[in-house]
């Protein structure tokens, strides 16, 4: 269901907090089917494309499902369709970037639907899909720093880790000695404007990635923070994950964030018109222009 209220940890003081002068408009939405995860994505993301939203991200929870990216391997989903029926998982082909992985209650699922021309890398260039990806792996390390986890990268693997050599975290409930995933990336570019994007392992049931060969790497572990955690017992409120990855979202994007109530409240917001073309959008020449140039007709590309 739509957060009723503010995150636990805001925008800094002397932020703009209106939804027209936000960067980064977020939703809390709780549980929420796969089929209507896919077509919120579909229709935030053609308004993004528009210029009529600014960049937003959805955080919710899924019930179990699989999703095969565009590099999936069918193989590595280990059981049949009919045992998925019988579980009641789902099982979706989708356009994202990676091979198969598992959603299922208590992991928390990230949407963020951005304009990459609205963002720059660290080098100060504009960001691109690779740029992007490894942001959103700072961010989530920097979630799970924020509960005393110790997470980082590994070479050549997409997504964010525990057990990595020199970073084992003391009073874990698993050995430091295995490389295991806490985290899985994947998105979709289309026009500059991205959609998918990760799973954090909260408090999931991790006997669901017992399905599939996660992400195709059949030697690697997944983890949750509640089996990272030196204290169990302790692990917090999925929505107060959402509440600290929307703040490490702003920090790490350098952008400003701002709550949204409700589905009807960011929609009773989009702009009647683009504030500005798309790249890549024909604008019509100005009848001063035309007459200047002697009448030659026609849209030009901006």
């Amino acid at each position: 269901m739509p957060r009723d209220h503010p995150p636990e940890a805001g925008p800094p003081s002397g932020q703009l907090t209106t939804i027209e002068a936000a960067m980064i408009q977020y939703l809390y939405l709780g549980h929420v089917g796969y089929d209507e995860g896919l077509r919120l994505q579909a229709e935030i993301a053609a308004l993004v494309t528009e210029g009529r939203l600014d960049n937003v991200l959805l955080l919710l929870e899924h019930p179990p499902v699989l999703t095969l990216g565009r590099n999936a391997n069918r193989a590595n989903v280990l059981v049949s369709d009919q045992l998925l029926a019988a579980r009641g998982v789902s099982l979706h082909e989708i356009n994202r970037g990676g091979d198969v992985t598992y959603h299922g209650p208590g992991q928390l699922v990230g949407y963020p639907i951005f304009d990459l021309r609205s963002l720059t890398n660290p080098n100060g260039g504009r960001m691109g899909p690779v740029d992007f990806v490894r942001g959103m792996e700072e961010v989530l390390i920097r979630v799970c720093s924020g509960y005393g986890v110790r997470a980082g990268r590994v070479e050549g693997l997409t997504g964010v880790w525990c057990g990595i050599a020199g970073i084992g975290n003391q009073g874990s409930a698993v050995s430091s000695e295995l490389e295991r995933k806490i985290a899985a990336i994947g998105i979709h570019v289309a026009k500059g404007i991205t959609s998918h994007g990760f799973a954090f392992n909260v408090t999931t049931d991790l006997r669901g990635f017992e399905l599939i060969v996660p992400c195709g790497i059949p030697d690697h572990a997944v983890t949750s923070l509640q089996r990272e955690l030196a204290s169990p017992d302790r692990v917090p409120r999925l929505e107060s994950v959402a509440d600290e990855a929307v703040r490490q979202f702003g920090i790490v994007f350098d952008q400003q964030v701002l709550a949204v109530e409700s589905l009807e409240a960011l929609r009773r917001h989009v702009s009647a018109t683009p504030e500005f073309p798309a790249e890549d959008t024909p604008v019509q020449v100005p009848a001063e222009v035309e007459r200047l140039r002697g009448g030659i007709a026609g849209p030009v590309r901006a």
